[in-house]
């Protein structure tokens, strides 16, 4: 028989550099430290009436039966975790349907919670269009709108929000009336392996080793989701998510930039190695170059 569908909150967060936390302090502390704030997750999640569905070592996955009691959870996960201190976690939550096997989750639902929770910075937190609808008006105001995303799989894209988790946050509002200048949009070009990508300004998009990302880079220097390119205030921006770090290095550039959990704009064209240099050419560099959409 088959199951059907219900409304759930699906909300999963993350530990931010975990890999790094362990290597820098030992494995005894790290774990220590890590348990201590999952505890504190735990209770938040309790407390807002959710379930832990389970824990995948550096990160935790929970669903709720209301999208308010979600954006509760995710708030005060946040503020635990900043006042345990030591640690960062990212967020991602979202409403909508899902099949329920026990406490567990599946669906296109939990899919897309993932993606958000990659593509989530430190200390943020991201729903979507269909999360902040689903809340009750009070709350949709602590939210505002970011970016439209690709999610791998589906034909629609993702309509990214950002939860204002801070209980007085110092945020600037967000001016989306000002056109592009000119009227010029731009893409990126993106190349490896004799296979061409073409990024929009409108995109986000994941590279690494592991199959789930948008462009995979089959090599052992690189990690299983190793960065991210997206658009903002109509540049593109590289952020660095490996272990190993990212190399950029522009056409017409000095030297080369070493990422490690940072960001850098994309010059006009270049190289981006993952993991090791970009000026060893091989199959772990991708050549780009952003040109105007024709």
């Amino acid at each position: 028989m088959t199951e059907k569908p219900i409304q759930r909150a699906v909300l999963f967060a993350d530990v931010c550099d975990s890999t790094a936390i362990y290597e820098t302090i030992g494995d005894a502390k790290a774990l220590a430290m890590i348990n201590r704030l999952f505890r504190l997750l735990d209770e938040e999640v309790a407390a807002n009436g959710g379930v832990t569905v389970k824990n995948m070592g550096d990160g935790i996955v929970c669903q709720f039966g209301m999208a308010d009691a979600a954006l509760r959870a995710c708030c005060g996960m946040q503020e635990a975790a900043t006042r345990l201190g030591g640690l960062k976690i990212k967020i991602g939550y979202t409403y909508g349907p899902v099949v329920l096997k026990g406490a567990d989750v599946f669906g296109d639902t939990v899919n897309v919670c993932a993606r958000l929770v990659s593509l989530a910075n430190p200390a943020q937190v991201l729903t979507t269009q269909q999360g902040v609808e689903a809340l009750s008006p009070g709350l949709r105001g602590r939210c505002r709108e970011l970016y439209a995303t690709k999610v791998r799989g589906r034909n629609t894209q993702v309509s990214v929000w950002e939860v204002l988790w801070k209980t007085d946050p110092d945020v600037t509002k967000v001016d989306d009336t000002m056109p592009d200048a000119d009227g010029v949009r731009w893409v990126l070009k993106l190349s490896i392996g004799g296979e061409s990508y073409i990024v929009d300004q409108d995109q986000a998009v994941r590279i690494g080793r592991d199959a789930s990302n948008d462009i995979v880079v089959a090599t052992e220097h690189a990690s299983r989701l190793h960065a991210r390119i997206f658009s903002r205030d109509e540049h593109f921006v590289l952020a660095d998510q490996s272990s190993n770090g990212t190399f950029l290095m522009v056409d017409g550039a000095a030297r080369e930039v070493r990422l490690r959990r940072g960001e850098a704009l994309l010059g006009e064209r270049g190289w981006i190695g993952l993991g090791k240099t970009a000026a060893r050419h091989g199959g772990h560099v991708l050549r780009y170059r952003i040109e105007r959409r024709s």
